[in-house]
């Protein structure tokens, strides 16, 4: 696992900087989502996750430390089992298309928030097996002190207990659609 930020960035207030996808933070970011994927073990994914202390801050709800962990870390790993699955021993990363075009900034009040931060949907993890393309979706990256943080892998919401693998599909796939919180 790599950090993606200094331990104490999630106690920190928030900014309003734009994340980048060209620099190292987000390169660990992308190794540790790939190997959560590899292994099955979302702990490796930890660093990448939207922060539980970061996550207190930016949401107006009775307990959001309770629902960090009963619904955005739970579902995050029923979706990482999905995906883990899916992607064969053998598959080899080749990237992340993060469709900067539909970034947004989530301002307060919105989707629940006491603070804003930057959302981008419908990111896509490219991988290469045997010598074809695959892919699958990102459904949520969203942004910490001007990093990018995965919140929700496989969909937004879901109807039950069960893990979603969001859009796989043969070749890099599109990425999309705009919208979400």
């Amino acid at each position: 696992m790599l950090a993606v930020a200094p331990p104490d960035a999630a106690t920190l207030p928030q900014t309003s900087a734009f994340p980048r996808t060209d620099n190292m933070a987000f390169g660990n970011a992308v190794h540790d989502i790939w190997l959560a994927v590899t292994t099955g073990d979302a702990n490796d994914a930890l660093p990448a996750f939207f922060p539980e202390k970061a996550y207190e801050q930016v949401k107006a709800i009775a307990d959001p430390a309770s629902d960090w962990r009963g619904r955005l870390w739970y579902d995050f790993t029923l979706d990482l089992a999905a995906v883990h699955k899916l992607v064969p021993e053998n598959a080899t990363l080749t990237g992340v298309i993060v469709p900067a075009q539909y970034a947004q900034w989530i301002g307060v009040g919105a989707c629940y928030n006491s603070i804003g931060y930057w959302h981008v949907p419908g990111s896509r993890v490219v991988y290469r097996v045997d010598g074809v393309t695959h892919s699958f979706g990102i459904a949520s990256f969203i942004s910490w002190r001007g990093d990018w943080y995965l919140v929700h892998l496989g969909a937004l919401v879901r109807t039950g207990a069960y893990g979603i693998v969001d859009d796989p599909e043969l070749g890099p796939g599109v990425p999309g659609p705009p919208g979400g919180c």
